[in-house]
This record gives C-alpha cells, structure tokens and sequence, in this order.
C-alpha cells in the first residue's frame, strides 16, 4: 500500500517531537533535516543494492572489482561507503547499520563519522551537505534523545522511490520546514519564505524549458524548488531548468541541497558565502554570472560594511544602514541582458527612504528597469509583521512595449485571509495578483486589487518616490506604511527641534528669558 503525504508527515512530526526534552523547537531543523536525508540516502542505496544482487546471481565469473563497477555504473548515482573497510570493525556508513548499535555508548560519534563518510565519498553531490553537525555532540545532545530520534524514525517507510514519490518526499520535507518556522518564529523563519509568496514571485517570472534560476540568499531552496514545480505544473520540464543558489549559512545550504535532492532535482548548484561581499557565481573575467529568472527574499535592512569599489553598484553605494539596494542591485547586475528578470520582496522602506537609497533608485529608473511595485498584506511572514512588496526588474530594453518607460503598480495590501500565526495569501489572491500583473488594468471592482501603470515622468516628478499610495489612493487610505509614518514623524520631530533652538537663540540675544529649552 503506497504512504500517504498525511502519514509520512505524521510519521517525522513524531520523530522531531522526541527532541522536545532537549532543545527548543527553533534547532530541531539542524537534527532532523540530517537524519531524514541520511534514510533517504541510505533505503535508496540499500533497495538499488538489492536489485542489483538479484541481477547480479546470474553474472557469473565476475570480481568483485567488475560487480563493483556494474553496480555503481547501473544501479547507484551515490555511494554509502564502508567505514574501517577490511578490518573487525568494518560496517556501512548507513542508517541500518548504525541503528543496530544505538544502544552502545558514542552513538553521536558513530552518525558523525558515517555522515562524514558519505560527504568524502560523495564530494561532487554531498560535500558539506550535512552542515556543521555540533548536534552530534554528547554535550549538545545526548545519545538517549538522539536513539529516540531515529527510533521514531526508523518507524516510517522505507524511503525510496520504489515505495513513495518524490512528491511525497519532498513535500514532507517542506512540511517540516513550514511547521518548525510555524513553531520557533524568527530563527527558522529567516530561512524559510511561506510558499504562497515564494509561488507568487515565481508566477510573476515565469520561467521557462532550459532557463537559468539563481536565487543569491537561497535559503532553504524553496524558491528553485518552486521555479521547478511551477514549470512542470504549466506543462514544462522542471527538470531542464539550471538552478543556482547562494547562502551564507553553512547548515541553512545544507538543508536546501537535501531539499533540492529531495524533491528529486539534481542539476543544481549551491554555493556557501556572503553574496555581497563574496559572489561565488562568477564569470572567467571575475564579474558575476547572469542569468535568465533571479529570485530572492533578503534579509531586510541588513547592516553590511559598503563596497568600495564594485561595478554592481549602479547609482551609488547603499548605506551601511541597510543593504536592501545593494541585493536589488546585485541581482540586477545578475540578469541575463537579452532576458533576464527579477523579483525581490523587500519592506517598504527602498521605495521612499531618502540619501544613498535615493540616488540608486533615480538611477535605476532613469535606466528603465523596474517594472512593477506589488504592494503586499502586512504579517505574512515568519520573522516581521512589516508589510512587504515585490520589485519586478527587466534587463535593459527587455521591457514589452505597453511597460516601457513607466512603473505597473499593483496594491495588493487588502487580498490575505487572517491564519493562527500570520496572515497568508489563498490561492485566488495569488491568482488575482498574477493576473492583473499580466493584464496591467485597474481591476479594483472584482480582485479587491487596484492597479495603475505610471509614466516614468510622474515617479520623476514626485523625487523617484515610489510609494504606492503617491499613485493608487486606496493604497494610502486602507493601509498605512508604519515605516512611512515613522519616517515622517522623525523628520518633522527634528525640523520642530532645529526650529525651537533657533527661536531659543533669538529670544535669549534680546534678552527674553523664562523660556524652557
């Protein structure tokens, strides 16, 4: 009988639950992720095996040397290797054969070392896929709690494809991702984009048989993963598209590699490093690759030490305060200049915010790349109640011509129905966003969004402000940006400041007294 989706998740819920007693919900992702990936790897490997011993009865003749090569040519893309090969203590580096021994002293040592092994026998698939693994550790986590871990487990079905689809795979996978960010708030959250948003953005691109998909703060993968699922949903090949993906966490890049596996996409590409500071996707002369579809869902308002002397930053450096233009600009330097689009969600903040910020934007602008601003509900994601839009980007004179030179607003502020935790995005608001998108109309009457496409001379008369409430009214009575009141408040609160001490000045020169600074 084939496994159901509702019991597999059952099944690793109760898995994860085990770890309750020792460490909060928001690590629970740095052990399970590892253990779960480690079965996969290792019911796959074994069933293969299998099959290949079935075959291999009635090859006579052959060394072991010859089976070796047969098996590993026909049956296996992986290797889960002997550890102590040829000596007393000889065993597979597989979860069976270490879960025979969970009741021996040392059983966080036993999983490090097979983990290891697999990564030194794997390096072109696995290398550092298992993360830093500190929960190995007796002192992290004891070895009684990491026995009850894999015994639960061990519980589930063997993971295989001959006994489940990756489908089923895979959105277990997303499943966990979704109910540790659910329970645990920030720390999962920032690695974790809610699907119907990560959906969206992927709606709004497009991509297409073949393209190239780069998201550089990749996170746990889920938006190359969605790129994928999409395309094949239109009737595409998911399997044809190149993905790409950069995160500055070690143990996050390993959660979204085993994603990717997981989901059975393999012609992937997931670099650890600091995007700004260290790109790791490069062209031969050292400027950064470009591609056809860049995605991402930065960390916001991000502190960063500026560039100094950089060729992405068009129109100027982005302020130490915040790197939410240098990622804009990043990605823009990434696109493909004969197709290349991107899509961004960032807070409100890039579209007003003044000095450094300004400039950058009056350039990009001036320059013709933006396409649209889709102003999203507020409290949608894991680790900020803000609210949030997506920046759409052409390359240079990749615009149709119904969008040059001017800026689609869309307000979508209103479409979200209110969930336990936060407010989510149903699959009509998604639907309705993506088709005024296309559509460009003011479709207020039967989508509850208001859209507006503004000729690049109004932005440029209202200072390249880009507020969306400067262009579609609805915006500004239904919902207004704490971010702008906040702003405006400081502003004048400082203008009233400079203004009484000026006066002070004055009335104290004339001798005027009894007033209170």
């Amino acid at each position: 009988m084939a496994v159901t989706q509702q019991e597999i998740e059952n099944w690793l819920w109760d898995a994860a639950d085990e770890l309750r007693v020792a460490m909060p919900e928001a690590q629970y992702s740095s052990v399970v992720f590892p253990l779960m990936f480690w079965k996969y790897l290792s019911d796959t490997w074994e069933h293969n095996h299998q099959e290949f011993l079935a075959q291999y009865e009635g090859l006579d003749g052959l060394s072991l040397e010859e089976a070796r090569e047969i098996e590993y040519r026909d049956h296996q893309s992986f290797e889960i290797p002997l550890i102590h090969a040829g000596t007393v203590q000889e065993r597979r580096a597989s979860w069976s054969s270490i879960l025979a021994t969970v009741a021996q002293h040392g059983l966080g040592q036993r999983v490090r070392a097979s983990l290891q092994a697999i990564e030194s026998a794997n390096p072109d698939k696995f290398s550092r896929l298992f993360g830093s693994m500190t929960w190995t550790s007796e002192a992290v986590l004891p070895g009684e709690v990491l026995a009850s871990v894999m015994g639960a487990m061990d519980r589930t079905p063997k993971m295989h494809e001959g006994n489940m689809s990756h489908d089923v795979l895979g959105g277990a996978y997303e499943y966990l991702l979704k109910r540790f960010s659910d329970g645990s708030g920030t720390r999962a959250g920032q690695f974790f984009t809610p699907r119907e948003v990560v959906e969206l953005i992927i709606e709004l691109l497009d991509p297409k048989n073949h393209e190239s998909v780069y998201d550089p703060t990749c996170g746990s993968g889920g938006m190359l993963i969605a790129a994928a699922n999409l395309l094949k949903a239109h009737g595409g090949r998911g399997y044809t598209l190149s993905l790409n993906g950069q995160e500055a966490v070690t143990d996050t890049a390993g959660v979204a590699r085993m994603n990717l596996f997981m989901h059975n996409l393999t012609e992937f590409k997931v670099e650890v490093g600091d995007t700004l500071r260290d790109p790791r996707f490069k062209k031969p002369d050292g400027s950064v690759r470009q591609f056809d579809v860049i995605v991402a869902n930065p960390p916001y308002s991000l502190k960063w030490k500026p560039w100094t002397n950089d060729p992405r930053a068009i129109g100027g450096v982005a302020p130490q305060s915040s790197a939410d233009w240098a990622f804009v600009q990043h990605m823009i330097a990434s696109m493909d200049p004969k197709k290349g689009r991107a899509g961004v969600v960032l807070p409100h903040g890039v579209l007003f915010r003044g000095g450094q910020e300004a400039a950058i934007r009056q350039r990009i602008l001036d320059d013709d790349l933006l396409e649209a601003v889709i102003g999203l509900p507020s409290n949608l994601f894991y680790n900020t109640t803000i609210p949030t839009c997506i920046l759409v980007f052409r390359a240079p004179g990749t615009k149709t011509p119904e969008r040059q030179g001017g800026v689609l607003f869309i307000d979508a502020s209103t479409r979200f129905t209110k969930a336990k935790n936060r407010n989510v995005l149903t699959h009509a608001d998604v639907t309705g966003v993506v088709t005024t998108y296309h559509s460009g109309s003011d479709s207020a009457g039967e989508t509850g969004l208001s859209a507006r496409f503004v000729p690049a001379m109004e932005v440029v008369a209202n200072g390249y402000d880009l507020n969306i409430g400067r262009y579609i009214k609805q915006a500004a009575a239904e919902q207004e940006d704490l971010g702008t009141l906040i702003d405006a408040y400081n502003i004048a609160r400082a203008e009233r400041q400079k203004t009484e001490q000026q006066m002070f000045a004055v009335l104290s020169a004339a001798g005027i007294e009894g007033f209170d600074e």
